[in-house]
């Protein structure tokens, strides 16, 4: 899933300003929801915090809320498109992909991101989330255990550790497993370490980033 931390108050006041009376903050239902960010409940807080502060400062506004199931979806954003048409400005409460998705559903209203999307994640804990994939286009936990190399090795590295390793720490931060003693181990238990012996070409960044932003199309919904 997408995981989102949530912008500090006094950036989100810096960032809404001072030229607007209804503000909408729009949460989303799915991914920053799990990651305790951008869900029912953070918006309705996020609302009380703001409310609170504009009363202290004597300014009247008007502070609507609302969290629909995805925002990287049309046809949830058009379910409150006459709420938003109601209100100065959003505030969303989704990933980057939500927010630029309503912002293409509505290009005349002003739509601020109220989280920092911080990458593609696990839940490892309550309250805990790890990086697991960093969206590369071209998957090769076949060739790894099923442990990925490129997002759990803070080196990224292919062909087996940097060797600044200790105590199955890495050296970047003795609070993160290393990823290739990970590796290491699960393909040891699986008896499948002679894959290991294949030497890893440098990896082909070109279906990441490669010739601009990615677009992918399911031809079974077309007909050819």
């Amino acid at each position: 899933m997408i995981v989102g931390q949530q912008k500090k108050a006094e950036e989100i006041i810096k960032m809404l300003g001072e030229n607007w009376e209804s503000l909408l903050i729009v949460g989303c239902g799915t991914c920053v929801t799990v990651s305790l960010a951008g869900g029912e409940r953070e918006v309705e807080a996020l609302a009380n915090l703001l409310q609170l502060y504009y009363g202290k400062k004597g300014k009247k506004v008007t502070i609507s809320t609302d969290t629909i199931t995805r925002q990287c979806d049309f046809e949830f954003i058009d379910d409150i498109a006459e709420k938003i048409e109601d209100h100065d400005i959003i505030l969303s409460l989704a990933c980057g992909v939500g927010v630029q998705h309503m912002v293409e559903r509505h290009p005349q209203k002003l739509i601020f991101p109220g989280l920092n999307t911080s990458f593609y994640g696990a839940t490892t804990a309550v309250g805990e989330w790890a990086e697991r994939c960093i969206g590369c286009g071209e998957c090769i936990l076949d060739r790894f255990g099923g442990v990925c190399p490129v997002a759990r090795c803070s080196k990224s590295l292919l062909n087996g550790p940097c060797g600044g390793s200790q105590d199955g720490k890495c050296e970047v931060d003795d609070e993160i497993d290393c990823g290739w003693e990970l590796i290491f181990n699960r393909m040891k238990d699986l008896d499948i370490l002679e894959k290991l012996l294949v030497f890893e070409d440098p990896k082909d960044w070109q279906p990441y980033r490669d010739g601009g932003p990615r677009k992918l199309v399911n031809k079974e919904y077309y007909n050819e």
